[in-house]
């Protein structure tokens, strides 16, 4: 691990990119340190290498495989602290200014044009030290269901995070996706009870996706709905695997964004997110990992949740993104903050 850590000073001391990610369930470390210096985006989805998408935008950030340098470690055992983090930093119209957004979605819901939003907000953390590697050990070592991941491009900035939940992967023609929603806090030697707002909500996720592949897939199979562990929550989640008609390109760009972080439907929430949230999403709910890298038609992507920005590439503040789920039928307004 020690290489990755001083390779990753390199690179940014060179204003070179990389990714440097570690897969759920795994321990092995992967790291695509890119050769040259230019700012590669992707052109289709056959080329071979790691991206790096925005929650809404088609020039989606790229690491090519043949102008990378792919180092691995074994994370194992990994003892961590945590740099020491100060009170989120808010001027008085930030709560104020988000309680605004949600009453906007609320009524937005309730008169008929949306049966899901998703609102999210930026809050600013100071650090005593934004020390990378001690804050990327944690994240391989607290969360072993996570996709954990440090990227870095001039054009983006310096991104972290811990995301439960995949895109796809596909394999071939094989593809396998998930539908996540539902959340709760996990507590030990307990089972999670949901509710009929979970369960209908998680099924909202669940029936899109099927329907969105429907186009472009064949051989569409669901899983049962189960409880699934990220770090201290639980989701319900349905496993979907389908037959690829069509290249992945058509399944990504039908996919993203899912309901599940902007809303439904979800072009329409989309465009309502980005003019009422009041600021820029950037990469937060965009999509990232390998393409074509491990080997022919291999790919194995993620949703961009529970990730933080470093502004100033070492320096503070830290941009933590929340996201608050917004689920108006016949329950009432019902609010989850899924970075507690």
């Amino acid at each position: 691990m020690e290489e990755i850590f001083d390779r990753i000073q390199q690179q940014l001391t060179q204003s070179r990119p990389f990714a440097v990610y570690c897969k759920p369930g795994e321990t092995k470390v992967k790291a695509l340190f890119q050769t040259d210096d230019d700012i590669h985006y992707l052109d289709n989805f056959e080329e071979s290498g790691f991206v790096f998408a925005p929650f809404q935008g088609k020039d989606i950030l790229f690491i090519p495989k043949v102008q990378a340098e792919m180092l691995t470690a074994e994370a194992g055992y990994l003892s961590y602290t945590l740099p020491e983090a100060g009170a989120p930093l808010q001027d008085a119209n930030v709560q104020s200014g988000f309680e605004q957004l949600v009453n906007k979605c609320v009524t937005a819901i309730k008169q008929g044009s949306f049966s899901k939003l998703v609102a999210s907000r930026a809050e600013d953390v100071r650090l005593a030290k934004a020390d990378i590697k001690a804050i990327y050990t944690a994240l391989v070592a607290v969360y072993p269901n996570a996709f954990r991941y440090c990227f870095y491009s001039p054009a983006s900035g310096l991104w972290m995070g811990a995301t439960p939940e995949q895109l796809l992967k596909a394999e071939g023609i094989t593809i396998k996706t998930v539908a996540l929603a539902g959340t709760q806090l996990y507590t030990e030697n307990e089972f999670a009870v949901w509710g009929v707002k979970e369960q209908d909500e998680q099924q909202i996720v669940a029936d899109y996706i099927t329907a969105a592949l429907t186009e472009s897939c064949s051989d569409i199979r669901t899983s049962s709905p189960y409880t699934f562990r990220a770090g201290n929550l639980v989701h319900i989640k349905t496993d979907i695997t389908a037959r690829l008609k069509d290249g992945l390109g058509s399944v990504v760009q039908q996919l993203h964004p899912t309901p599940a972080v902007c809303g439904m439907p979800k072009n329409e929430a989309a465009q309502f997110l980005t003019e009422n949230e009041g600021y820029y999403r950037e990469y937060y709910s965009g999509f990232l990992g390998e393409l074509n890298v491990e080997g022919e038609r291999y790919s194995d992507l993620f949703l961009n949740l529970r990730c933080m920005k470093l502004t100033d590439n070492y320096a503070i503040p830290i941009t933590i993104v929340c996201s608050v789920k917004l689920f108006v039928k016949e329950w009432p307004l019902s609010t989850v903050v899924p970075m507690a």
